[in-house]
């Protein structure tokens, strides 16, 4: 009798403690999903995005270039858990910005809930997009700005400009109570990053010998390499970004997948028409591009329309770098504008014409009988541009007053950042 009471009586129990477990609002294979995610994220600044960044630097500067992605990191990562989580996610203020309650991580402890996963989990993913914004920033002026300067402007545009533009699209500020889908950072991360780094490249001007001599990228196969890593990281951000492992959360992995893919090969097969060679750095940045673009849509949109989204930001990326770039002159080192800035203004356009509903209720694009949405993500970007822009410059500004310049004596650029300013070499020349 016993033996047959106890199979039963273990039942109860795990009936009665599965369902105090849900009363508490915690999912636990959502939590672990996060958390992986947050961990792929967190891979594809100082690895992915390090050695994509580094592998198209010049040889004398691989090193810098390394040290000012691994020094955003480090700098945003301890700025977010004092007053950046706060700044985005507290209590709204007038849907600019978020108070101040949540100061050192303060009233949020190890039962607090943000939907079904602990405050902490959600807190941790999203610094790792805080890191990666302000780290694709540097591409438009590696080569020649000073470190010192690159840390004083990451602490503060980290504060200054992320977190507000983070709070008005997910944190409960305007742009989200306005009815903007930015699924996982168009606006946030990507608009944000390339036009912060066109303005800074303007402002610190053009690399000597600009457009007159050839500056050969250090290592392709680098740049291959955290081309991989930001593909395989990229899955967090975005399937990540459903903060559940759902339906949504898979729909967003597979779109992802395709846009990335699909940008490459309309990269390739652009740059192979035009050039007359599909090269590996094109196949590259075609699969950055296809990211970029599917980044605000992936969470709201079907396969159809990342294969649209795609090939579209191939193409754009590949005009954007070989020939817009050209045209108004400006010296983006590592095209963060061309690829981020035009890429994420396309797929922030794109998530207005094909979202939808069927993929998240209520989320409905031009295609699918609803215009408005589409002008709604005009204003987020027309909106997060200039105030990056604008406020960019001051900060600029600021920092150069702070440092006494933006950028690296004449004669430490032209001998290389690597040795002038860290004192170590990333190749060894024969």
């Amino acid at each position: 009798m016993v033996r047959k009471l106890l199979p039963l009586t273990a039942a109860l129990c795990l009936l009665s403690f599965s369902t105090a477990f849900a009363g508490e609002g915690l999912d636990s294979g959502d939590t672990a999903w996060i958390i992986v995610s947050a961990a792929l994220v967190m891979m594809m600044t100082p690895a992915g995005l390090a050695l994509f960044y580094g592998g198209m630097s010049r040889y004398k500067n691989l090193l810098n270039t390394f040290a000012m992605t691994l020094v955003a990191y480090c700098l945003t990562s301890v700025i977010w858990m004092v007053w950046g989580y706060t700044l985005s996610f507290g209590p709204d203020k007038a849907g600019v910005v978020g108070g101040l309650d949540h100061l050192f991580m303060a009233g949020i402890g190890v039962d607090t809930l943000t939907g079904s996963i602990p405050t902490l989990v959600f807190a941790m993913f999203q610094m790792t997009f805080a890191c990666i914004t302000v780290a694709l920033v540097l591409g438009a002026i590696v080569d020649r700005m000073k470190f010192s300067s690159w840390v004083v402007f990451t602490v503060l545009w980290v504060t200054f400009i992320y977190c507000p533009v983070a709070h008005w699209a997910w944190g409960g500020g305007w742009m989200g109570a306005m009815g903007a889908l930015d699924f996982a950072g168009g606006t946030v991360v990507h608009i944000n990053a390339g036009v912060a780094g066109l303005v800074l490249a303007l402002v610190v001007g053009k690399r000597i010998g600009y457009g007159k001599e050839a500056m050969f990228p250090s290592s392709i196969t680098l740049t291959a390499l955290g081309a991989a890593l930001l593909w395989f990281g990229w899955f967090g951000f975005n399937a990540g970004s459903a903060l559940a492992a759902d339906g949504v959360a898979a729909s967003a992995f597979l779109v992802t997948n395709t846009s990335a893919a699909t940008a490459a090969l309309a990269w390739m097969f652009a740059e192979w028409k035009v050039n007359n060679k599909p090269t590996v750095l094109g196949l590259a940045s075609g699969v950055v591009a296809g990211l970029v673009a599917i980044t605000p849509a992936a969470g709201f949109v079907n396969m159809p329309a990342s294969l649209a989204i795609g090939l579209v930001a191939g193409l754009l990326g590949f005009y954007s770098v070989a020939v817009l770039k050209q045209k108004l002159g400006y010296d983006d080192s590592l095209d963060a504008f061309g690829v981020h800035g035009m890429c994420g203004i396309w797929g922030a356009l794109a998530t207005g014409i094909f979202a939808n509903p069927a993929i998240t209720e209520g989320a409905s694009g031009l295609l699918y009988g609803n215009p408005k949405q589409l002008w709604i993500q005009i204003v987020s970007i027309a909106a997060t541009a200039a105030f990056t822009a604008v406020g960019s410059v001051v900060i600029i500004y600021v920092t150069k007053a702070i440092t006494g310049g933006l950028r690296v004596p004449e004669e430490e650029e032209v001998q290389g950042l690597d040795s002038t300013v860290h004192g170590e070499r990333g190749f060894e020349i024969i």
